[in-house]
């Protein structure tokens, strides 16, 4: 083999590196800004707790957070955000612009990925307990009473003005390989006294 292939293969090898390293360094980066993120909106949240309104979690955020959801049989707690854009679904669950304020009479609808913050919601069952937080500091607690999936196009949501709901939606199904289909898979609550 000549010394010209060998500094080829050298170089090819070094190259190939390279960008593993480089990959691998953007993969680190995007769960480190994610932890980033967490610590942010729970200290935003905690500022909103002690009253202050619209604590945004970064200076240039969209969002600020408006409740805590906590599943307990899962192990989930999760700040929600206020929105139900791409920006804030990106950071966790969001507060769907139109339904009940979080811990307020009717149907509060809170959105969140499939993939991600929202994963839990295919291992939720009948009877599951979910506990909302409202920035008053007030618990929540509702139980599951059904799941079920609809056309987000055809769809209508539970109104209950007089009651208290809580709607966790995201995409179905689960393990789509394409994300935003037409479908939705919603987990319906009933607030418990």
């Amino acid at each position: 083999m000549s010394a010209l292939m060998l500094k080829g293969r050298l170089v090819a090898v070094v190259a190939l590196a390279g960008i593993g390293v480089w990959q691998l360094a953007g993969a680190s980066t995007i769960h480190a800004k994610a932890a980033l993120a967490q610590l942010l909106m729970e200290r935003a949240w905690h500022q909103t707790l002690t009253g202050e309104e619209q604590v945004r979690p970064w200076s240039w955020a969209d969002t600020w957070p408006v409740a805590r959801l906590t599943a307990p049989e899962h192990g989930i707690d999760q700040i929600v955000l206020a929105g139900a854009s791409g920006s804030s679904l990106a950071f966790g669950p969001g507060h769907m612009d139109g339904t009940a304020s979080p811990g307020a009479a009717g149907n509060t609808v809170v959105g969140g990925h499939r993939d991600t913050h929202f994963r839990f919601l295919e291992d939720v069952a009948v009877g599951d307990e979910l506990i909302l937080q409202s920035t008053d500091g007030e618990h929540h607690r509702y139980v599951v009473e059904g799941t079920r999936v609809v056309d987000h196009r055809q769809a209508r949501l539970i109104a209950d003005p007089d009651g208290r709901r809580l709607t966790l939606v995201t995409c179905y199904p689960f393990d789509a390989l394409v994300p935003g289909g037409p479908e939705r898979y919603l987990v319906d609550a009933v607030e418990v006294p």
